[in-house]
């Protein structure tokens, strides 16, 4: 799993990685970016579910659609039930109120497909190029949350026992969902490898400490940091000062996170894109060379 801010790589690595991957078995590289790009890095115009990039190397591109039908698939009319008896809302209405507006939701489910993915044995790596996991991992814990409040105040939930459609306890659907989200947390702290991507300037330093507190909160560990967009050869005024630059920012990573893998790829003159690039990407990432 790739995550780190917008704009820093995530994509370009993620894609790297799963090229490099596909050498030991078939690889699915995966994004539920807003604005998705493995098609263009891979240069494919048209990504359907699971395209063939490679043999034995698919990508897939989820969008909003694909998260509401995984939303209806896992808990979804249950999980109304209990916010229906709070607020007087349509189904479809608040299918996209939760999937669209609330953040982290659309992660959360992709948490779930992505563990089943993995369960099914399809694929013998899965790279998932995502967001930064906070919003997620808080969400996670809501049916825990949202139980524990019921549970504390006996005279709202005896007005709201029963689901609407389903007659079923309100607390044993929130159970349910408890469940799954549980499952998924011990996924992701037992199964994914975090790789977290970065760029050497200051901002992104800052929200880099941010994600660590916040995934450590949960019992998540990175692994390993990239960082991107290192300038390596000062040919210029511009480049040159951009190396300065740099060099205080890379020295705090060094230092802060020395105990973890740390890797740098170069800014390079040209868009990465295609297999080629990619294939210079990997090398970088894999074997510490350009």
């Amino acid at each position: 799993m790739f995550t780190g801010k917008g704009g820093v790589g995530k994509t370009t690595c993620s894609a790297a990685t799963a090229l490099h991957h596909t050498d030991s078995g078939p690889t699915l590289a995966i994004s539920t970016d807003a604005t998705p790009s493995l098609g263009h890095i891979f240069e494919i115009s048209d990504v359907t579910k699971s395209s063939e990039v490679l043999p034995g190397l698919h990508i897939n591109e989820i969008g909003e659609r694909e998260i509401r039908e995984m939303w209806d698939a896992k808990f979804g009319r249950e999980v109304y039930e209990v916010f229906s008896a709070f607020v007087d809302i349509d189904y479809e209405s608040f299918v996209e109120f939760m999937t669209s507006v609330l953040p982290g939701l659309g992660e959360e489910f992709m948490v779930d497909y992505i563990r089943e993915l993995s369960l099914k044995g399809r694929y013998e790596t899965i790279v998932w190029d995502t967001a930064p996991l906070g919003q997620t991992l808080s969400l996670l814990e809501t049916p825990a949350l949202l139980g524990n409040h019921l549970r504390m105040a006996p005279r709202i939930y005896s007005k709201l026992r029963l689901g609407r459609r389903s007659r079923q306890p309100v607390l044993d659907i929130l159970k349910q969902w408890e469940s799954l989200s549980a499952e998924n947390m011990e996924f992701l702290r037992k199964n994914v490898n975090f790789t977290m991507v970065t760029i050497p300037e200051a901002l992104a330093v800052e929200q880099l400490e941010g994600t660590f507190r916040e995934l450590d909160k949960y019992g998540l560990a990175i692994k390993q940091i990239i960082i991107n967009n290192v300038v390596k050869i000062e040919e210029s005024l511009f480049l040159r000062t951009k190396a300065r630059e740099q060099r205080q920012y890379l020295k705090h990573i060094h230092e802060k996170y020395s105990g973890m893998q740390i890797i740098e790829i170069p800014m390079f003159p040209q868009e990465v894109k295609g297999l080629e690039r990619l294939r210079g990407v990997e090398k970088i990432l894999f074997q510490g060379g350009i």
